[in-house]
């Protein structure tokens, strides 16, 4: 099944993301506690139930995290984490679950490996897209022909601030789907989402025309449970690192799988 899968282009395997319930995407920083826990709570994400695996690009300056998605950069990068390290593991993920790899991150150590190098590297690793939340659309064109070029689909953030003119950009710039900030700020876990978030992502439902993705804050079923219907996926990162960080390494990975069954229960 795996080596099937690893044959299709890297951005068709987003398509069948959205074909059955709406899939719960974990968010995973690349080596955080360390790298073989993180590798097996990728798997233990996979067989709880898992629609796609979302891989942080740890960075010294992540603008758009918040405390806790901060410090799992900062033990990555104290643990030597570097890009070539971070592709490295998404090929070992790739290798073992066979659900669609998309890595988030940051502009500037892309631009120093050099886009096309970066891009070719990330699609042979397994990757089938990037979220890079300081490239707005404005300033995408060098990396959306870079990543096209390796087949890599472009994911953009759209923020409850976003005019309804620049929601339809982004949901014609982005390749199979969108990603929605729920809140305007960092992500981290939220006690609950207010009502001004579901009627924001009723108005992008009424613009965008591919499907979307919500995240920055869910970490609990009821969370899925309030805003079901109203968006295509649900992200959850912040409540996984804090299991992560507060939890024995040792059961690390199994506490995730919990986790994340439960979210997708509730999908």
């Amino acid at each position: 099944m795996i080596t099937e899968y690893t044959k299709m282009p890297p951005s068709h395997r987003l398509l069948r993301l959205f074909e059955d319930s709406p899939p719960v995407i974990p968010f995973l920083t690349a080596g955080f506690p360390s790298r073989s826990v993180f590798v097996d709570a990728a798997k233990a994400a996979y067989d709880a139930g898992a629609g796609a695996l979302e891989i942080g690009m740890p960075f010294s300056d992540p603008l758009a995290d918040g405390p806790a998605i901060q410090y799992s950069s900062q033990v990555a990068l104290g643990n030597g984490i570097d890009l070539a390290d971070v592709l490295k593991l998404t090929e070992r993920v790739r290798k073992a679950i066979p659900i669609p790899l998309i890595l988030m991150g940051y502009l500037n150590p892309i631009v120093q490996m050099g886009m096309d190098r970066f891009a070719r590297a990330a699609a042979e690793a397994g990757a089938s897209g990037t979220i890079i939340p300081d490239c707005p659309i404005e300033e995408a064109s060098d990396w959306v022909r870079a990543s096209k070029g390796s087949g890599l689909a472009n994911i953009f953030l759209i923020a409850p601030t976003s005019p309804n003119d620049r929601i339809t950009r982004i949901d014609r710039h982005s390749t199979v789907f969108s990603y929605c900030v729920s809140v305007t700020g960092v992500t981290g876990a939220r006690r609950d989402f207010a009502g001004a978030t579901r009627q924001y992502l009723r108005r992008v439902r009424t613009v965008a025309k591919k499907p979307f993705v919500v995240g920055f804050g869910i970490s609990q079923p009821e969370h899925i449970k309030s805003l079901k219907g109203l968006a295509d996926g649900f992200v959850v990162g912040s409540a996984l690192v804090n299991i992560l960080k507060d939890t024995a390494k040792s059961r690390g990975a199994s506490e995730v799988g919990r986790a994340i069954r439960r979210l997708v229960a509730a999908t």
